[in-house]
């Protein structure tokens, strides 16, 4: 596959792109693709100005392979243009992405150091392509069409999973920073000299608000107090080592003490990050998002309960409200195509 370092960004018009959705120089609809890229799916979609996914198209990430996911990348775009008319491609990358919106510095997940994304997928393409954090795509779709379409100007993300990631809409614009990496919200110290973190500080929020927070916090609670973990270590053969987030999930709604614990201690760590932002900031609304809000309350009431009582000196002053995410598994999809229609 070809790929040259630095093409021009290919115009409207050019590529491999059919004249109408059938071919036929029928007028277009203004439909772009989004590509959600992460360390286990690349998952494209065809996206509409309402922020509806008309159709989409997957694969499975080889994530040490940079060429390989580059060809996946194409071929994922090729697939949806065969039938689709499109002006753009945003790519929601998990990384940290420079200024321009153009080249990976660093992907924790994935073999990219320092690629230029951008440029090599418009070359093979031959369609403008933006490239964006996923966390900030996703904040983006929330903001647009999500829990956060009402906020009027200003929201913060939190998305939960193996780690936390995040990302902040201002004055009704994605805020990325002088170089292109606010919003870290993992990545805030929220402990001088705890837990090392994956960054290399010690400290983090993601450390003890995470998924993976949640099923150490957990997996210590089994083995310091096993009665209290009963259902917990049933549903997990017996074996602490077993335990993971679902069954963590799964035994918390099922009322093991050792699983609502983990739950409570996650959350208020979680909404003590989330109070943080709201005092620098003062956004409209806090999302969360991610895998482990599909807990739903068993998180969201912990977290709320902590960013409350630690706003409390607001005394009677607005506080944002804390909601859980709408856009799913779609957000980065519909976050990145709306960013390249933008």
């Amino acid at each position: 596959m070809s790929a040259p370092e630095s093409p021009a960004v290919a115009e409207p018009g050019d590529g491999i792109r059919p004249a109408g959705p059938a071919g036929d120089g029928s007028a277009a609809p203004d439909l772009t693709i989004g590509v959600d890229v992460g360390g286990t799916k690349v998952l494209a979609g065809v996206v509409t100005p309402d922020g509806e996914v008309v159709a989409t198209a997957r694969r499975e990430t080889p994530a040490a392979d940079v060429g390989k996911t580059l060809q996946l990348i194409v071929e994922v775009i090729a697939e949806l243009t065969k039938t689709h008319r499109v002006r753009a491609v945003g790519i929601g990358a998990a990384g940290w992405i420079d200024e321009t919106r153009s080249r990976v510095h660093f992907a924790p997940n994935l073999a990219w150091r320092n690629e230029p994304l951008r440029e090599r997928v418009s070359s093979e393409v031959g369609l403008p392509v933006v490239v964006e954090n996923d966390a900030n795509a996703a904040a983006w779709a929330e903001f647009r069409f999500g829990s956060a379409r009402e906020a009027g100007d200003s929201m913060a993300l939190f998305t939960v999973g193996t780690g936390i990631g995040g990302g902040l809409v201002l004055g009704g614009e994605l805020w990325r920073g002088a170089h292109g990496m606010a919003a870290e919200m993992g990545h805030a110290r929220v402990v001088p000299g705890g837990r090392l973190c994956g960054c290399g500080r010690m400290g983090c929020l993601e450390q003890y608000a995470s998924g993976s927070a949640l099923v150490r916090e957990a997996r210590e609670r089994a083995q310091a107090d096993p009665e209290t973990a009963r259902r917990l270590l049933e549903l997990a053969g017996g074996q602490v080592e077993a335990i993971n987030g679902p069954l963590v999930t799964q035994a918390a709604r099922e009322g093991d003490p050792a699983a609502r614990a983990a739950f409570a201690e996650v959350g208020r760590w979680l909404g003590s990050g989330m109070a943080d932002i709201v005092q620098l900031l003062d956004v409209e609304v806090v999302v969360v998002g991610g895998g482990v809000v599909e807990a739903g309350e068993l998180l969201l009431a912990p977290a709320r309960a902590a960013f409350v009582d630690q706003l409390a000196a607001r005394s009677s002053l607005p506080v944002a409200p804390v909601v859980a995410a709408q856009m799913g598994n779609l957000a980065g999809v519909v976050g990145a195509a709306d960013l390249a229609r933008r």
